[in-house]
């Protein structure tokens, strides 16, 4: 089960308790019921949900995952052609604002808002890759569930909270921020589309007390929120995913909401939930640092190396996991690397280490530095870089090198003004290993970013051999 039997529970114990809330729109929790149960005849075996933030969305999910159905949902901002390619492969009906629901009834239940099978598949993810096309993967409903579990005892979710979670429903960690919730009868706050405005608005007037988001929307918002003292003291719990929180986000985010918990956590779409810590109120910085916390409740994580041997503390290798959360495994995409198994334990490929009971993340072995001999991770050099005083984002990146083999280097956007390359050594002194240190760093005047929109360290080593006119060597 997911969900839905919770929301048939809430629609019973508390029905005029607000379940929803989309850009001030709001539905109970016996509107929701309402509103999904009408749609299950109407819900096809597979369906693709692609659509922006809406009350709508959320109704259409909880009816497209009733009985034995699946549903995949899909950024609409992906090409369409991207679109249709998926459709074809999943056999699925779409919905989309312009397209119609009148799929015509299945006989996978009595058109009852009920949950499926614990063991069946109700989610179809996709999550970007090499091709054109993202891989696809499934969870199982009993996956989905211990994750709910085990995510409201890390986090501390409460009935009383209300959650804000300002991206797209269409990206993992918003999706389940309101399944979630949905689960635990707490309130979920979403809106049509990320403002800095409107997200304000909403912690300020609808007592917001718990935030889900990625760094880069928290630091708008706290940065903006203490120029524009938006009080932001009612928020208790900020859950940040997607990249570890630099320092300066961290120092803002603490100044504007002084009594929030704030965590970060490590997982894969595939595996779930895997280590992560809450840094309370008053607590000290982790700057630069590459520790992400504890395994989460019911999740085993050790470091194996490629023949699945169990490395000693401090050795790095793949973060390999044992957990009920793990997903089913892929419908298409894998290359055989995407999603490993030894034994019980899988792994999709990244690298850390162990340390008193604690996770390390490293990053990819793809993206591993080789100088002079020694492995370099891009990843903890960035982190090093981001917690320097000027530093907007930093990207590093192994450049071919004659003598060393590679040589790091790395791209630095200055937060105000500009920065020299001797400020960024007196910067990394205590937080990085000398033999870890670029050897040249360059100014960007704008990310070096993939057309869907992520950090590219191949692209910043285009610019280097290009001299493009977007980098500048920094001396």
């Amino acid at each position: 089960m997911p969900f839905l039997n919770r929301i048939q529970r809430w629609a019973e114990d508390r029905p005029h308790d607000t379940a929803v809330v989309v850009a001030g729109r709001r539905i109970d929790w016996a509107g929701l019921r309402a509103a999904a149960t009408e749609r299950v005849p109407f819900s096809p075996a597979v369906r693709v949900l692609a659509e922006a933030n809406s009350i709508d969305f959320a109704v259409k999910f909880a009816a497209s995952v009733a009985g034995g159905r699946q549903c995949a949902v899909l950024d609409p901002t992906w090409p369409h052609q991207m679109h249709n390619d998926i459709v074809q492969r999943l056999g699925a009906s779409v919905d989309t604002p312009a397209a119609t629901s009148g799929n015509g009834a299945t006989d996978l239940t009595d058109g009852a808002l009920t949950d499926g099978d614990p063991g069946s598949s109700f989610l179809i993810g996709l999550t970007s890759g090499t091709t054109s096309v993202p891989k696809a993967f499934t969870r199982s409903r009993r996956s989905w569930q211990e994750s709910f579990e085990a995510s409201i005892e890390f986090f501390g979710l409460r009935h009383d909270d209300k959650t804000l979670a300002p991206g797209p429903l269409a990206a993992s960690l918003n999706l389940y921020a309101l399944a979630e919730c949905l689960y635990a009868g707490s309130e979920f706050h979403t809106l049509e589309s990320f403002d800095v405005g409107s997200a304000h608005a909403a912690i300020s007037h609808d007592g917001i007390t718990r935030l889900v988001l990625v760094p880069t929307m928290l630091r708008l918002l706290s940065e903006r929120g203490l120029t524009g003292c938006v009080d932001a003291s009612g928020i208790r719990a900020i859950i940040c995913a997607g990249s570890k929180l630099d320092s300066r986000t961290l120092e803002a985010a603490r100044r504007w909401a002084p009594q929030a918990t704030i965590f970060e956590y490590y997982g894969a779409s595939e595996l779930s939930f895997v280590a992560g810590m809450g840094l309370a109120a008053g607590e000290p910085l982790d700057a630069g640092g590459t520790r992400i916390g504890k395994p989460f409740p019911g999740v085993d994580v050790r470091i194996l190396d490629d023949s699945g041997l169990a490395l000693p503390d401090g050795t790095p290798g793949n973060i390999s996991v044992r957990s009920p959360m793990v997903s089913n495994g892929y419908l298409w995409g894998d290359d055989g690397q995407a999603l490993r198994s030894f034994n019980d334990f899988f792994t999709v490929g990244d690298q850390g280490y162990l340390a008193d009971g604690e996770l390390h993340i490293l990053g990819r072995r793809t993206d591993m530095i080789i100088t002079a001999g020694k492995n370099v991770y891009p990843h903890e050099v960035e982190l090093a870089l981001a917690s320097v005083p000027g530093v907007e984002a930093a990207v590093a990146a192994g450049q071919a090198d004659d003598f060393r083999g590679q040589r790091v280097v790395a791209g630095i956007i200055p937060s105000h003004g500009g920065i020299t390359a001797t400020q960024l050594r007196s910067g990394l002194e205590g937080v990085l290993s000398r033999d870890k240190w670029p050897v040249q760093f360059y100014s960007l005047s704008e990310p070096p970013l993939t057309d869907r929109g992520k950090v590219s360290r191949r692209i910043l080593l285009d610019w280097i051999k290009s001299q493009d006119r977007r980098i500048g060597r920094l001396v």
